[in-house]
């Protein structure tokens, strides 16, 4: 009988020693995925600089302006390094025609770019929201045998606690690899949409 006993306390204390340890070993991979987990998160500049543009280019105008005001967003709201300004900027290139990149030289752009966001954060502004207008209200044209469009942006500015309005006109060009490419642009309230 005492044997008996013994054997059981035994089987009893096995078993306890394996839940025990499949308990542990199941708390510690638990909590490598979620060190793993936080380790993979990006930043908002990240993801932006992450996206490649030779293989997942913006498809439609209104893609390449949300693409384009995420990259604003970056500048104007996110505590960038130099290097981010400037890998941001390159990135903001690539959705540019080539006669805009031709009259924008980049180390004068990204000086001026450079400056514009000290401005704005000197004046404590952000972007608070973008709104790009639908698909339905792109205004497409054709000028000198290139597809043309024009699409409005409105931004929320906000300034000491103060909200206010901007809207925006692009005008893009279809390149010959049939993409969007930025024109040019300038506030609505400049633009006559007859012309």
């Amino acid at each position: 009988m005492k044997t008996m006993k013994k054997s059981t306390v035994r089987i009893i204390v096995i078993f306890l020693i394996i839940i025990i340890c499949i308990i542990g070993y199941y708390t510690y991979l638990s909590g490598r995925r979620r060190d793993t987990a936080g380790e993979a998160k990006m930043t908002t500049v990240q993801l932006v600089l992450s996206r490649d543009l030779v293989n997942d280019y913006p498809p439609t105008v209104k893609e390449v302006i949300k693409y384009y005001a995420d990259i604003q967003k970056c500048f104007y709201n996110e505590e960038c390094t130099d290097e981010e300004v400037e890998q941001l900027g390159r990135k903001a290139r690539e959705l540019y025609d080539d006669e805009l990149l031709s009259i924008n030289e980049e180390s004068a752009n990204l000086l001026q770019l450079k400056a514009d966001i000290a401005s704005f954060k000197s004046d404590k502004k952000q972007i608070g929201s973008v709104a790009v207008a639908s698909s339905v209200n792109v205004d497409t044209f054709q000028e000198d045998g290139y597809d043309f469009a024009r699409i409005q942006c409105t931004y929320s500015l906000i300034e000491d606690g103060q909200s206010s309005m901007s809207s925006t006109i692009y005008l893009l060009r279809r390149d010959e690899n049939r993409r969007w490419k930025i024109y040019g642009w300038d506030l609505a309230k400049n633009v006559n949409p007859t012309d």
